[in-house]
């Protein structure tokens, strides 16, 4: 989760530099690097992250607030239709199943199409299938020519990764 964290620019390193394409991004004003994590960084987080009083629609929309774009809603209706949930666009986070909430928090990811998601445990919580539902939309994610930084503790996902880093108590302990 530090590790995320970190490269999400929400907490600075203690030494070092985070880069995103080319520029350190803890060196960034504060609301230009609020604009750099909502265009270019999608995060999807193990316990979601959804805030309760806006409904499914409106939590994928959340990152379109610090870039406004005329296609948001379009790309979130469509979103949430590859997702399973046009249906529930206007139920709130506590109305949903556990697969249902990580799908949106994947949606509001995914809505600014950014070139990078940070996936922190985002299948730890979910049944087997909404598991494939969620790496199946990363998958096609990295297909498409986006990069996924995933932290998690369960091997099965990481049957799609295409390299893998071992850490343990903060050392790197083993990559492919």
């Amino acid at each position: 989760t530090t590790l995320l964290l970190t490269a999400g620019g929400l907490l600075p390193p203690a030494s070092g530099a985070v880069k995103l394409e080319e520029r350190d991004i803890y060196t960034l004003p504060a609301g230009e690097l609020a604009r750099v994590r909502a265009k270019k960084i999608g995060f999807v987080f193990q316990q979601f992250h959804l805030i309760p009083y806006l409904n499914v629609l409106e939590n994928v929309l959340a990152p379109s607030l610090a870039c406004p774009d005329p296609g948001a809603r379009e790309r979130a209706f469509s979103l949430l239709e590859e997702l399973g949930l046009d249906r529930r666009a206007g139920h709130f986070p506590s109305e949903l199943s556990t697969g249902e909430r990580q799908r949106t928090a994947l949606a509001r990811a995914l809505l600014n199409q950014p070139p990078l998601i940070l996936a922190d445990e985002p299948t730890g919580n979910l049944d087997r299938d909404n598991s494939r539902i969620v790496t199946g939309h990363l998958c096609r994610f990295v297909s498409s020519g986006g990069a996924v930084l995933m932290v998690t503790h369960g091997p099965d996902s990481l049957s799609f990764a295409h390299r893998r880093v071992d850490i343990m108590e903060g050392k790197i302990v083993s990559a492919d």
